[in-house]
This record gives structure tokens, C-alpha cells and sequence, in this order.
């Protein structure tokens, strides 16, 4: 088997108790949830400096804090559509 598929699998059936959890309209709350803007704002303040190297250690911090919880909401994101999209709801 395909080592990507693996982990796709793998990670269905280790997040499956969670979005079980979860109703459909929760779901598709949770696959269009979206930042608030004063924290896009921010994170887009973030990036700004850090592309042009003036990121102070503390925002450093901040800054990769911002872009963990991101990918962990994409993932998420990414699952309850998958869930979605397979209940055709």
C-alpha cells in the first residue's frame, strides 16, 4: 500500500471518535470557520516581518504558533469536509 494512503487511513481512524462527536451542522461550522479579523490582521503583520527578517524572538513564537494552529484547522477542516462530502450532507 501507498505510504500516503497509510496515513491518510491512519489518521481517519485516529481522529474517527472525535468527528463521530460531531453532527453535521457542526461539521460544516467547523469546515467554514474562519479567523476573526483583527487576528488575520495580525498573523498577516507577522508574516510582513518575517519575510523581510525583523521578527523580534517573541514574535517568532507568536508567529509559528499562529501558523501550528492554522494547520491543525486546515486538517481539521480538511476532514470535516471529507465527512461532508461522504454522508452527502
Amino acid at each position: 500500500m501507498n505510504p500516503v494512503t497509510e496515513s491518510h487511513q491512519a489518521f481517519h481512524r485516529g481522529t474517527a471518535p472525535i468527528f463521530e462527536l460531531l453532527s453535521a451542522e457542526q461539521l460544516r461550522q467547523l469546515s467554514q470557520l474562519q479567523a476573526e479579523p483583527s487576528l488575520a490582521d495580525r498573523v498577516q503583520e507577522l508574516a510582513e516581518k518575517a519575510n523581510e527578517g525583523e521578527l523580534t524572538d517573541s514574535e517568532t513564537a507568536e508567529y509559528e504558533a499562529y501558523i501550528e494552529a492554522n494547520n491543525l484547522l486546515a486538517v481539521l477542516q480538511a476532514e470535516a469536509r471529507f465527512r461532508l462530502t461522504r454522508t452527502g450532507a
